[in-house]
């Protein structure tokens, strides 16, 4: 069946979306932050205090293989927001999967991340206030979201129109008599 994999910024909707669409499916759901950090045993400040960037970056790599390779008969992925960075991993999920670009305006990824208290309890990358940060990472990445993505979706529609709008892009990736079956 394939992996959807989904990248995007923080707070561009990767998990929420993630879970509904695997629910909408009937594929599991797998995230690669939260398999990162359950197998570090540690929090990301923790990992990014002992090991620097370069460290946490290294361990979402290895998380997205691991996920990868668990799911291999289909499954839904939620990637990290650096997930991206390294081109090994935007080239193992275009191979492996459908790579779905969960885009959204900066203003609108601010005001998600100001509602969820435990999202912005990540390290600052840019030292920057929020919107600012934001902003630079955002514009710092966009090419390598959309470089990796086979489809790129506004994120900032309601949840639902952007989960059918995924599900039909996933469903009309099947050869024709294979989408009849």
């Amino acid at each position: 069946m394939g992996i959807l994999y989904l990248v995007g910024a923080r707070a561009s909707g990767k998990t929420t979306v993630g879970k509904t669409l695997a629910t909408k499916l009937g594929l599991p759901f797998a995230d690669t932050d939260q398999h990162l950090l359950e197998r570090a045993g540690r929090t990301v400040d923790q990992i990014v205090e002992a090991e620097g960037w370069p460290g946490f970056r290294q361990r979402e790599s290895a998380a997205l293989r691991e996920v990868t390779d668990a799911h291999k008969s289909g499954c839904v992925v939620s990637t990290g927001g650096g997930m991206v960075l390294a081109e090994t991993n935007r080239t193992l999920m275009r191979q492996r999967g459908m790579v779905i670009f969960l885009d959204a305006p900066v203003q609108i990824l601010a005001e998600r991340l100001s509602r969820n208290p435990v999202n912005s309890q990540r390290p600052s990358l840019t030292g920057k206030g929020l919107i600012e940060e934001i902003g630079q990472v955002l514009g710092e990445r966009r090419h390598l979201y959309e470089q990796a993505a086979h489809h790129i979706v506004d994120a900032s529609r309601p949840m639902a129109v952007v989960c059918q709008h995924i599900a039909q892009l996933w469903h009309d990736r099947m050869p024709p008599d294979h989408a009849k079956a």
